[in-house]
């Protein structure tokens, strides 16, 4: 135990900054310049590709972005239950994460060689031509689930740092790896594979950083969590980040469908900017579901983690505000050009929108820490009726924005709500773990921050 606790000591020190506030916005800080990345590699890739080639590789992106919602939903699962046992990393949890390893090595494995097989039906499903390209979307999402397990683990044990280097590292071997494939002529399909290097290729780093990080018994003793446990308790993760999503992206696909091509893309460049907020709020998310499951766990309140991230989100939010309000139309002309440029007005009122989005985001990640599920009815509603209401107002993109702030401020109250009064409910320091990792009688208190 003396050796666990010093393992949770040390992350602590490795942490971003000594505060909360810090390695929260440490987080948020690596996930926007991952964004900012991504960016870089739509640009490029706009240019390098061509319309067509251009158009096949976002249509493989974005299957593969449905396939990694299950992922992201097992993050929160596992690093809600390591936090839990917080200082106690030991012999179990290294086993278990070399159990996960291998049982998604195997399905990448089998999935590689359903993919080859079936390469064809595939790409007629996704309306591409690049056949191996929609073959590899499989295996990929393989490699995407371990890479997200590895993620939750460091959350869990603390080691935010890595974290948000992993973001950032993943995001800058994306773009290495697809324009070495590009390069070396394999276009759209090239690009497409140069995320499943970048995927593995990080794992592999968090691997080895893991291994380094807990520490490692004289045997292998402890509860063993097949992986298969591990999947259906995220089903509620996966239900509330599926439903999420189409919170996050209803908008764009409605104006897709009610409004001409010129519209729908100054459409699409203000909500690209209006969502960076979101960025902001996945990456503070990263730092507040472990916390709020550690305090919850130790008997601690952990709304004090909530507020202060949901503070660092509205901060971002109000100077994202103000700065599109003056010079809207310059940000859309620098970053999109001046085509591109006509929805400024639009622009303030979605940042708002999405500033009360991402404020969503962190009551969900709050929810979920704490193993609460009511709130998904309210995500539910919300997915349901902001699509209806967005074909009543028509394509204006103003009206559009207020719609959609509307929306998203009624769905914040409930969610926020909810969220207080979940946190408000302080459990036994002995409460319910699941054992992903060796249970030990001996208590670890840690203050909160």
């Amino acid at each position: 135990m003396a050796a666990a606790r010093g393992v949770r000591a040390t992350e602590r020190r490795r942490s971003l900054t000594g505060s909360d506030t810090g390695r929260a916005a440490g987080l948020g800080l690596a996930a926007m310049a991952m964004n900012a990345i991504s960016l870089v590699f739509t640009v490029v890739f706009a240019r390098v590709l061509g319309e067509d080639g251009y158009g096949s590789l976002i249509t493989l992106l974005s299957a593969f972005l449905i396939l990694a919602i299950p992922g992201q939903a097992l993050q929160v699962a596992v690093a809600r239950e390591v936090s839990r046992e917080a200082g106690t990393a030991d012999s179990a949890l290294t086993a278990n994460v070399r159990s996960w390893a291998g049982s998604l090595a195997a399905l990448a494995l089998l999935l590689a060689a359903v993919g080859a097989l079936a390469r064809r039906p595939l790409a007629d499903l996704l309306g591409v031509e690049v056949e191996w390209a929609a073959a590899a979307t499989l295996p990929m999402a393989c490699g995407w689930i371990l890479l997200c397990l590895e993620r939750g683990v460091l959350q869990g044990i603390g080691s935010y740092f890595a974290v948000g280097a992993s973001l950032v590292g993943e995001a800058l071997a994306r773009l290495a790896f697809a324009l070495a494939f590009v390069g070396a002529g394999l276009g759209a399909t090239g690009a497409f594979l140069g995320t499943g290097a970048a995927v593995l290729a990080v794992a592999a780093v968090l691997a080895l950083l893991i291994r380094q990080r807990l520490t490692r018994a004289g045997h292998e003793v402890g509860v063993r969590r097949p992986l298969g446990g591990l999947v259906r308790e995220s089903l509620v993760a996966v239900v509330a980040l599926g439903l999420f999503a189409l919170l996050q992206n209803v908008d764009v696909i409605v104006v897709r469908n009610l409004a001409d091509e010129r519209t729908a893309s100054d459409y699409a460049a203000v909500s690209v900017a209006a969502k960076a907020l979101i960025w902001v709020a996945i990456g503070l998310g990263l730092f507040l579901l472990p916390e709020a499951a550690r305090r919850a766990k130790q008997g601690l309140d952990g709304r004090p983690v909530l507020i202060r991230t949901i503070a660092l989100v509205g901060a971002a939010g109000a100077a994202a505000t103000l700065i599109f309000a003056f010079f809207g139309q310059l940000v859309l002309r620098l970053a999109f050009g001046e085509d591109l440029a006509q929805g400024a007005p639009a622009l303030p009122w979605l940042t708002v929108a999405m500033t009360a989005l991402a404020v969503v985001y962190l009551c969900v990640q709050f929810l979920l820490a704490l193993e609460r599920r009511a709130f998904l009815a309210a995500l539910a509603i919300a997915a349901l009726v902001e699509p209806v209401a967005l074909a009543v107002v028509g394509a204006d993109l103003t009206d559009v924005a207020l719609t959609v702030l509307g929306v998203d401020f009624v769905l914040v109250a409930g969610v926020g709500v909810a969220a207080l009064r979940a946190g408000s409910a302080r459990p036994s320091p002995q409460g319910p773990g699941r054992g992903l990792i060796d249970p030990d009688p001996v208590t670890t208190t840690h203050e909160p921050r």
